[in-house]
Formats: structure tokens, C-alpha cells, sequence
């Protein structure tokens, strides 16, 4: 079974994550096989998010 993340946690698809933390696709995507860049919750055979807590944690992380 996929991961299931709790109700109210909001997730992002690539575009409104890149939008949050400007870096190329490819560039994010080698990022996550690096482990530098959370792993996406897949919702469908086609479909990755991502928790959008996640990301603002990598963007706190990066900040300071």
C-alpha cells in the first residue's frame, strides 16, 4: 500500500515544490537520489508529492 499521509498535511506536486525551493527539475531529482532532497509519496503509477512540511523543512535547513 502506498504512504498514506495524515489528513491534514498538505501536499505539492513538482511544479508548487520548485516553486518553493527554485532548483531545476533535474537538479531536484538528483538531489533525491543523492538523499540530499526528501523521497515523493507516490499516489499513482504517474503521480509524486511531496509534504509540503518536508519542504519547508529543507528550506529552514538551507536558510540558516
Amino acid at each position: 500500500m502506498a504512504n498514506i499521509p495524515h489528513q491534514n498535511e498538505t501536499l505539492l506536486r513538482l511544479p508548487q515544490v520548485l516553486a518553493r525551493f527554485p532548483v531545476s527539475r533535474s537538479g531536484w531529482y538528483a538531489g533525491m537520489k543523492r538523499g540530499k532532497y526528501p523521497a515523493p509519496i507516490k499516489s499513482g503509477p504517474r503521480t509524486a508529492m511531496w509534504r509540503a512540511s518536508e519542504i519547508d523543512s529543507l528550506i529552514a535547513t538551507i536558510g540558516n
